[in-house]
């Protein structure tokens, strides 16, 4: 590869026409996820690809405070195919990002390096704000059209961010640096513990917004976006096995979700893997999803949930081919 796919992206097909290919690649604490698009008809985003695998990346971090070697060998193959998807796409406009465990761990440039070097892939490692720009960006289609605003949340591996977004506007937002990998790893994995901790630290989030303006329960919803609450849908709608065009902008009430969280947390490794929406990968690391989304409703006990199965991609999309037309 000559050039960094981060910067130029794949080769220019000869004679092509049509609009722009776009891809973007989220680097998380626990995933790496891709996603590769063009303009639809109606003026939003047509998807032409995807890819995601669990690569721990973040495995250790709170501990060590650095990327182990093995975690970033595992990163660097998921990254080694994701370039060559995003060749094959002809993909022009792309953007990658690594988010909380690059920007807690000392040794991240050496990761960024060998994207660069062995992947072709150009990885920038944005701040928690700008994460939840992106994310509020894009999930905002889906605050419903009856309600004021959402209480936004993204559960990742290494933070949750809790975004107030308001006639499409965000009022406040705040990344607390615990996700379902680094709270499993500093609790030991128990639910009350877990449960614990982070309403503690969402106490604290909602005294900042109550201090700028009331959350009206009444005219908001609460909008997840993330592994944790796409799972947790797919198992209360008893999906044999996850479904996106299912469970992506899937009304919820949240006392189903919640009873959903508290059976899985109650259940046994191997029960919680043979869920069909979960799995051997996710079984150990949902627990503390649970525990995460029980405190967020404990926080901001909205009566109904949208889960979105999109969000910081959609939303780099979305600036991408803002860029390209312009």
């Amino acid at each position: 590869m000559d050039k960094p796919l981060g910067r130029r992206g794949g080769r220019r097909r000869r004679g092509r026409t049509g609009p722009p290919v776009l891809a973007a690649l989220d680097l998380g604490t626990n995933n790496c996820r891709l996603l590769i698009a063009t303009a639809g008809r109606d003026g939003g985003l047509r998807v032409v690809d995807s890819f995601s695998r669990i690569v721990r990346l973040g495995e250790g971090v709170a501990k060590t405070g650095a990327l182990s070697e093995a975690a970033m060998e595992r990163t660097i193959e998921a990254l080694k195919i994701c370039a060559e998807l995003i060749r094959k796409s002809g993909a022009r406009h792309v953007r990658a990002v690594a988010t909380e465990a690059c920007r807690r761990a000392a040794n991240a440039e050496v990761l960024v390096a060998r994207a660069r070097e062995e992947a072709g892939i150009a990885l920038s490692i944005v701040s928690a704000a700008e994460e939840a720009r992106l994310a509020a960006i894009g999930c905002a289609p889906l605050i419903g059209a009856g309600y004021e605003g959402a209480l936004v949340f993204d559960i990742g591996g290494g933070s949750t961010e809790a975004i107030w977004m308001q006639q499409g506007r965000v009022v406040h937002f705040v990344s607390v640096p615990l996700g379902v990998m680094s709270l499993q790893e500093s609790s030991g994995g128990d639910f009350g513990e877990m449960r614990a901790e982070m309403r503690a630290r969402f106490a604290d989030v909602r005294a900042e917004m109550d201090a700028l303006a009331p959350f009206d329960l009444a005219r908001h919803h609460l909008l997840g976006t993330s592994g944790t609450v796409t799972t947790l849908a797919g198992v209360a709608m008893e999906l044999p096995r996850y479904s996106r065009t299912r469970v992506d902008g899937s009304w919820h009430e949240c006392t189903d979700i919640l009873a959903v969280a508290q059976r899985l947390a109650g259940l046994d490794h191997a029960a919680r893997a043979a869920e069909g929406c979960i799995g051997l990968e996710r079984a150990d690391l949902i627990v503390a999803g649970c525990a995460i989304f029980t405190a967020i409703h404990e926080t901001w006990p909205c009566a109904r949930l949208r889960v979105a199965d999109r969000g910081l991609r959609e939303g780099i999309l979305r600036e991408l081919l803002a860029g390209a037309r312009r």
